[in-house]
C-alpha cells in the first residue's frame, strides 16, 4: 500500500489538535499531536499515538506523567512551534500543575500518569490514566487534510 495514499485517505478524517508534553524537572518538551483519543470511562483513560522516530517518544518511554492540551483556534502558532517550525519569536510558558505542564489559553487540560505501552507498527500507543481535567470555553483548532481548519456554524437537525 501507497503510503501517501494511505496518509490522504486518513487525513479525511477531521481532527483537533493537541501539544503532549512531558515535564522534567525545570525542562518541559512539547509535541503536536492529532493522534489523540478517549478510551475509556471505568477507569479513565486516553490514548496517543507517537512515530517511533519523534524526540518524544523517548521522553514519553522514560516518562511517568504526560500532558495533553486540546488547542483552541487562536493556537495555530502554538501546533506549528510543537510540530517543528519553531518560531524564536514566540514565548512558550507553561502552567504547572503537579506533575504536568500546560499551555495557557487551551480548551482542556488533561493530565495523565502513564498506564500502559502498546507496539502499533511504526508508532507506540501511549494509554495514560486522567488524573487531571480541566476545561475552557472557546473554538477547537482542526486539522483536515492537512491543514487547520475552524468549526463553522453547527448543522440544526
Amino acid at each position: 500500500m501507497d503510503p501517501q495514499f494511505f496518509r490522504r485517505t486518513m487525513g479525511r478524517f477531521a481532527t483537533g489538535l493537541t501539544v503532549i508534553t512531558v515535564a522534567h524537572g525545570d525542562t518541559v518538551h512539547g509535541m503536536t499531536a492529532n493522534a489523540f483519543m478517549s478510551v475509556s470511562l471505568d477507569p479513565p483513560l486516553i490514548v496517543v499515538s507517537v512515530d517511533r522516530r519523534a524526540r518524544m517518544h523517548e521522553r514519553l518511554e522514560q516518562a511517568t506523567h504526560f500532558a495533553v492540551n486540546v488547542l483552541a483556534a487562536d493556537q495555530i502558532p502554538l501546533s506549528q512551534h510543537f510540530a517543528g517550525r519553531v518560531d524564536p519569536t514566540l514565548a512558550i510558558r507553561f502552567v504547572r500543575k503537579g506533575p504536568w505542564a500546560f499551555l495557557p489559553g487551551v480548551l482542556a487540560e488533561i493530565g495523565c500518569a502513564v498506564y500502559a505501552r502498546y507496539d502499533g507498527g511504526d508508532h507506540t500507543l501511549f494509554l495514560g490514566r486522567v488524573e487531571h481535567l480541566a476545561s475552557y470555553e472557546g473554538d477547537p483548532l482542526l486539522f483536515y487534510q492537512g491543514r487547520y481548519r475552524t468549526l463553522t456554524d453547527p448543522v440544526q437537525v
